[in-house]
């Protein structure tokens, strides 16, 4: 898979899973995230290594990921979506997500999916929504799911 890469200003967002900190991303996850505090490093190996990840650089220095899995034919999930908190409120989590439903190999699918707590009027602007049928959806979540 040939690895995809963004630029604006001095900030890079880039596909390519051996520019990724995983420390910084693991350390952001289990204490800063409410979804994933108890994921342990392996799982959190695991999850980037079977998905498609975008990592959001200022030069050399990680200060944001995002990840989906797919089958890059018919369904996304995105999950692990974040910018760490210096460097909120300068647009860079819509760039971030306007280069994710962009991205040439996720396009065409007949549904994405994510969960969140807080963060529904970002996703709205990119045109998620409430389970349009609701009743066709189940799910099996861990007890201390979010």
């Amino acid at each position: 898979m040939n690895h995809y890469e963004a630029q604006l200003e001095e900030f890079t967002i880039s596909t390519d899973p051996s520019l990724l900190d995983v420390d910084a991303i693991h350390r952001f996850l289990a204490e800063e995230s409410y979804w994933a505090r108890n994921r342990t490093r392996e799982q959190t190996e695991t999850a980037i290594r079977n998905s498609l990840p975008f990592g959001l650089y200022k030069g050399e220095n990680q200060i944001g990921f995002a990840r989906v899995v797919t089958d890059f034919a018919t369904f996304a999930y995105l999950g692990d979506v974040y910018v760490i908190g210096e460097f909120r409120g300068r647009g860079l989590s819509k760039w971030l997500m306007r280069v994710i439903v962009d991205h040439p190999q996720l396009q065409g699918f007949r549904r994405w999916i994510l969960a969140t707590r807080d963060a529904h009027t970002l996703y709205e602007k990119f045109g998620f929504q409430e389970l349009v049928h609701p009743e066709r959806w189940m799910e099996k979540p861990a007890t201390d799911a979010y």
